[in-house]
């Protein structure tokens, strides 16, 4: 008779769940999870196919991180069950690095078509303020540009635009260019905006000559409450004459001239504020700029100098997010103004993230209190802190491709990206174990060995090209405190790498807790039978590696902050976990920005490698998409028990 769970998971259904939307994905899940609720496995009584393409598509599916295991506990327990499983997951390694590369591929050429895009003539451009380092929320700009131009074979172009010396670094500017090559970009020409210093002034001059543009010196308060009211300002009257007087002075930085900004002459009625004669030129003398230093007193204001320079640089698609649909029209106005051809605008959603803080005063306001290490902090979303905390730029680029140029506006989880990053280093990063050092028993064996011994084991069982390591056994080893809670007299366990043995006696201290645990071996067990794989480590103190494990929450404990918002009133107040280990001995060949996994902990990245024999060995807990709010756990790098 044939096994109704066949009909009911069909393997061609199985096949589509990487694909499903979420609410597709979440009547599935429902369905799923009432039907585990009596089984561990979807077929039969052991890992099946369906099991395997059910694991791997939840796990490339983008909408599977916002998941809460409270609503589909059944579920969760089975996909913990197979995530856990060493031979499970060797099953699917292979599969899961298939998709993901599969996946790649189809999502870089899924990419929308251009409207009036020409082969070999598509030219795009990135136009980073150099006022801070490149975060997450950059990147789809970034990428999309960048992969838009290359599906053409066109330009891609790197522009900074440092037109505003009063928050401008050069060490900015050498950041940006560091992380390009974080992610493998290369510009076909970078180029700054203060390269077209002289035209741009031109170009404002001559709309002043045609009456398209005044000098005002209303105060700023004033001046935003005209354009809310749209009350045109008494300057506005001013004569080309005049303008031309104050254009002067504002040229030369004097004080008469600090007082003022060039507006153009559009239209105060408009309902699009944009268009209520926006700001070209405003004179800044306080600080001196990056590369021109002292020479000008004035500076453009992006919305003027981007359209003229786009135009010069040959730009022929304006790709960037839909935060700037208002100013489309302003732009057009300035291209029509000045006699430029128009260009091609592609509005884009912008990225946001529950728990995360993109604002570049915000987290500058972190680094000024000392909150965090800097701009490459592990709980920044800046490039090069996720790449401190372990993730890779073949995820990265994966899930922008993902997104495309949707115009749909999301509030997303990082648990997607980190679901994603999860599957692209899972076959390839080698496998180690560490042991929490409070509270560690030890297991004493009978007849273990009397002097140390050393097994030949792989550093990781599906991918044999990672090489192998060498167990050291001993009469006497390291186990977790939590693993010996769980163990009876007389139960039979597994100890990974080497074989099963006998929990014969189980000493406890006057307030319960296990301090010792007494045995002998059983090599000939059946490892399928024991209950409780456990990680251990031999107790020898010259061999271990003083190991820290660092894990890092969310700087912010509420989802996504309000404009009312006063951020600081959200600020989680523990951020950093930290779990000191007795390490593996092979862990002294860690290089800095290695990964791996500790086996039942999760993936770390080395932060900090042994520089000596007595140093210690810090690891930085790469997420794996699990968990998307703050923890509320007194640490967070919790032991697999299963």
């Amino acid at each position: 008779m044939e096994d109704p769970s066949r009909a009911r998971w069909d393997a061609r259904e199985c096949e589509r769940v990487p694909s499903m939307g979420e609410v597709e994905l979440r009547e599935y899940a429902e369905r799923l999870n009432r039907y585990l609720s009596m089984r561990s496995f979807i077929e039969g009584y052991g890992w099946s196919e369906r099991d395997e393409l059910v694991f791997v598509g939840l796990t490339l599916n983008p909408h599977w991180g916002e998941f809460r295991r409270g609503k589909y506990v059944n579920l969760f327990r089975w996909y913990g069950h197979c995530r856990d499983s060493d031979e499970f997951m060797g099953r699917v390694s292979e599969k899961l690095e298939g998709r993901v590369s599969e996946s790649r591929k189809e999502k870089k050429c899924a990419l929308k078509p251009l409207p009036g895009a020409e082969m070999g003539r598509v030219v795009t451009r990135f136009p980073p303020e150099p006022s801070g380092f490149l975060h997450i929320g950059h990147c789809k700009a970034l990428l999309l540009n960048y992969e838009y131009a290359r599906q053409y074979q066109g330009r891609f172009l790197v522009r900074f635009d440092d037109t505003n010396p009063s928050k401008e670094r050069e060490s900015y500017v050498e950041g940006i260019l560091e992380d390009l090559e974080q992610l493998e970009i290369a510009p076909d020409a970078v180029s700054y905006t203060s390269d077209y210093f002289p035209l741009i002034m031109s170009k404002c001059e001559e709309l002043i000559r045609r009456g398209l543009a005044y000098c005002d010196g209303t105060p700023v308060e004033e001046m935003r409450r005209q354009k809310a009211q749209r009350v045109e300002s008494g300057y506005r009257s001013s004569t080309v004459e005049q303008n031309l007087a104050i254009w002067e002075q504002m040229k030369l930085g004097t004080p008469e001239g600090r007082m003022y900004v060039v507006r153009a002459k559009i239209d105060m009625n408009s309902l699009n504020g944009t268009l209520r004669d926006p700001s070209l030129y405003r004179v800044n003398v306080d600080v001196p700029h990056i590369r021109t230093g002292r020479q000008y007193n004035v500076y453009p204001l992006y919305d003027f100098s981007c359209p003229i320079v786009d135009s010069v640089e040959g730009v022929t698609h304006v790709l960037r997010s839909s935060e700037f649909h208002d100013r489309d029209e302003q732009y057009a106005w300035i291209l029509r103004a000045l006699g430029y051809p128009p260009l091609s605008i592609v509005d884009f959603s912008r990225l946001n993230f529950t728990y995360q803080l993109l604002s570049k005063r915000k987290l500058q306001w972190f680094v000024d209190s000392g909150r965090v290490d800097g701009w490459d902090d592990p709980r920044f979303p800046t490039l090069r802190g996720l790449h401190r905390r372990g993730l890779t730029v073949q995820a990265l680029k994966q899930f922008i491709l993902t997104q495309g140029a949707s115009k749909n506006i999301n509030l997303m989880d990082m648990s997607k990206v980190w679901a994603i990053n999860r599957a692209v280093i899972d076959p390839i990063v080698p496998r180690y174990t560490a042991v929490a050092k409070q509270g560690a028993v030890p297991f004493v064996l009978a007849d273990g060995p009397a002097r140390l011994s050393g097994l030949t084991r792989p550093l990781h069982k599906k991918n044999p090209s990672l090489g192998s390591k060498v167990i050291h056994c001993y009469k006497r080893v390291w186990i977790e405190a939590e693993d010996a809670a769980l163990l009876s007299p007389g139960e039979e366990v597994t100890f990974m790498d080497w074989g099963n043995a006998f929990a014969s006696t189980i000493l406890k201290d006057q307030d319960g807790r296990v301090v010792e645990i007494q045995g002998h071996l059983n090599l000939l067990g059946d490892f399928k039978k024991t209950k409780r794989k456990l990680t251990w480590l031999a107790d020898l103190a010259d061999l271990l590696v003083d190991v820290q494990l660092v894990e890092y929450d969310h700087l912010i404990c509420k989802p996504s902050l309000s404009e009312s918002d006063n951020f600081e009133d959200f600020l989680n107040p523990v951020t950093i976990y930290r779990t000191p280990c007795y390490g593996d001995p092979n862990l002294r060949t860690l290089q800095k920005g290695q990964s791996i996994q500790l086996e039942r902990r999760g993936y770390f990245i080395c932060e900090k490698p042994l520089l000596s024999h007595s140093g210690t060995l810090i690891l930085i807990s790469i997420p794996d998409g699990s968990q998307s709010g703050p923890s509320i756990l007194s640490h967070k790098v919790q032991l697999k028990t299963k």
